[in-house]
C-alpha cells in the first residue's frame, strides 16, 4: 500500500503556472510508474502525465508542450510544472502508482480563473 499526499495548488490567472508535488510512501518507491490524473466535479479522472521509473515521460494531448512531469526517486516524489495555464485544466489533481490499486490521495486543487 503506497500513500499520496499532492499540494501545491491553488488559484492561478490564465497563462500563469504551478507546480505540483506528489510525495509517496509506504513502499519501494523507485519500481513504479508514476503518473498525475485530473478530476472536474462528476467526471471521471483523466491521465494527465505519465513519467516510468527510467524516466520516459507521456502527455496528454490536452497538456502538452505546457506541462512538464519529473520525478525525484530518492526523495520519494513526483512534480508537474504546469505552465501557459489554461480555465479548461481547472481540476483537482492526484497522483498515482500505475499498475497499483492503492487509495486515492485528497488530491490538490488548480483553479484557473481570469
Amino acid at each position: 500500500q503506497v500513500t499520496f499526499v499532492e499540494s501545491g495548488g491553488g488559484l492561478v490567472q490564465p497563462g500563469g503556472s504551478l507546480r505540483l508535488t506528489c510525495a509517496a510512501s509506504g513502499s519501494i518507491f523507485s519500481i513504479w510508474t508514476m503518473a498525475w490524473y485530473r478530476q472536474v466535479l462528476g467526471k471521471q479522472r483523466d491521465l494527465v502525465a505519465s513519467i516510468g521509473r527510467g524516466g520516459r515521460t507521456g502527455y496528454a494531448d490536452s497538456v502538452k508542450g505546457r506541462f512538464t512531469v519529473s520525478r525525484d526517486n530518492a526523495k520519494n516524489a513526483v512534480y508537474l510544472q504546469m505552465n501557459s495555464l489554461k480555465p479548461e485544466d481547472t481540476a483537482i489533481y492526484y497522483c498515482k502508482a500505475e499498475g497499483r490499486r492503492d487509495s486515492w490521495g485528497q488530491g490538490t486543487q488548480v483553479t484557473v480563473s481570469p
